[in-house]
């Protein structure tokens, strides 16, 4: 399901219409998936920048600051609030809400990289403050890194058969950082 067409057919494929003030229509709920590393918050800041919906980085919703994070049942009457929105970019991977995200999205971008580029990814963010995240990763988290490593055998499975199973939604699916930024580039 590698994206592979044209600018024109993937507009028309998002119904992409670019205004005179730039404003661009990629769908109204939009969930990026992907490995903890993959670059989903950078792809999703961008996608945000170009449509102006409401970003959610699902890391600040389940985080606290201190590194604790809220209770289960907290966090899905959180994610239920946002769901309920009428428009939303939601960035993060959380595959416990994988299926009613997909059920209440329009579009999915799943950055589907491989192990390495990831695990890069993870590593070079550490030190730097982000906005999807409430601190600075000092030094990588072990339970992190074991993430990345399982995530081709546990959860990239359960996405393709998600994007598989809801082929009513526009499902796009990039497997490296370039590829991704060349379709961003296009919207500009």
């Amino acid at each position: 399901m590698l994206i592979s067409r044209s600018n024109t057919e993937l507009k028309k494929m998002l119904k992409i219409e670019v205004c005179e003030e730039s404003i661009v229509d990629i769908g109204q709920k939009i969930i990026v998936l992907g490995c903890p590393g993959s670059g989903k918050s950078t792809f999703s800041d961008m996608l945000h920048d170009i449509s102006g919906l409401p970003l959610i980085h699902l890391d600040n919703v389940w985080w606290k600051s201190d590194r604790s994070h809220i209770l289960r049942e907290e966090f899905d009457l959180k994610l239920g609030e946002i769901l309920h929105m009428d428009k939303w970019i939601i960035d993060g991977d959380y595959s416990r809400t994988y299926e009613i995200r997909f059920q209440a999205c329009d579009t999915v971008f799943f950055l589907d990289y491989d192990l390495t580029e990831c695990m890069n990814g993870i590593k070079e963010r550490t030190g730097k403050k982000r906005g999807d995240i409430p601190w600075t990763e000092q030094e990588l988290d072990p339970e992190l890194v074991k993430t990345v490593e399982y995530y081709d055998t546990e959860n990239r499975p359960v996405v393709l058969a998600l994007i598989e199973k809801y082929s009513d939604k526009n499902s796009f699916i990039f497997r490296s950082r370039a590829e991704a930024a060349a379709w961003i580039s296009s919207l500009k």
